[in-house]
């Protein structure tokens, strides 16, 4: 990912934490045939030095056969929104587009067994745990097995990872806080969430 130095993010803290507020990934690896793309959520671990990512897929997804073979991508995308230049006060300026994003690499792993039961496990409880009466997994043993078996774990050890937020820190402060104000005048979600972002990164910056 191309990333100009004032766009890059390195602190692992925040990387995880933009992991964590941002699970549903895609990540795209090589096959016989090229490259490939599968959507997914994951669970984001800690493990002493290492960030840990895992999920599962369909057994009946023929991707996962080719995981254990080399490399793969995982990007996590964050809010995005078009910036007009009418925003600025310095012209001419030109349309841009700010956005978040994080890229980890890894060879993927399969799981299968407890390790498949844990994940499913866990990734239930994660994703429940905001939901205004959280669903218990006490489903009947045989159909939970028959589940498990239709499914794969895959595991990537996070061994590189790559920051890129890119919410117009080329501007001005003056200018950076006419562009929150605009998106937050528009209707759409995404807008207001990057204003947000650039609320949070403008007031991180001030408080270093």
């Amino acid at each position: 990912m191309y990333i100009p130095p004032r766009f890059r993010v390195e602190e692992r803290t925040e990387l995880v934490r933009f992991l964590n507020a941002h699970p549903f990934a895609s990540i795209v690896s090589a096959t016989g045939t090229g490259l490939t793309a599968t959507h997914l959520p994951f669970l984001i671990d800690e493990e002493e030095d290492a960030i840990v990512l895992r999920s599962h897929l369909a057994r009946a997804n023929p991707r996962w056969k080719h995981f254990g073979a080399g490399e793969a991508l995982v990007i996590f995308q964050g809010a995005d929104a078009y910036i007009s230049p009418g925003w600025y006060s310095q012209h001419p300026s030109v349309p841009t587009w700010d956005y978040t994003a994080v890229h980890a690499y890894g060879t993927p792993q399969l799981v299968e067994g407890d390790g498949l039961r844990e994940t499913v496990l866990r990734m239930v409880k994660r994703f429940e745990a905001d939901e205004p009466e959280e669903w218990k997994p006490d489903l009947p043993p045989a159909y939970l097995e028959g589940m498990l078996k239709a499914i794969v774990g895959v595991e990537i050890r996070v061994t590189r990872i790559e920051g890129k937020y890119k919410l117009s820190q080329n501007r001005s402060e003056e200018e950076q806080v006419q562009v929150i104000h605009a998106l937050k005048r528009r209707a759409d979600g995404k807008s207001r969430e990057v204003a947000e972002e650039m609320e949070r990164l403008l007031k991180s910056d001030a408080t270093m």
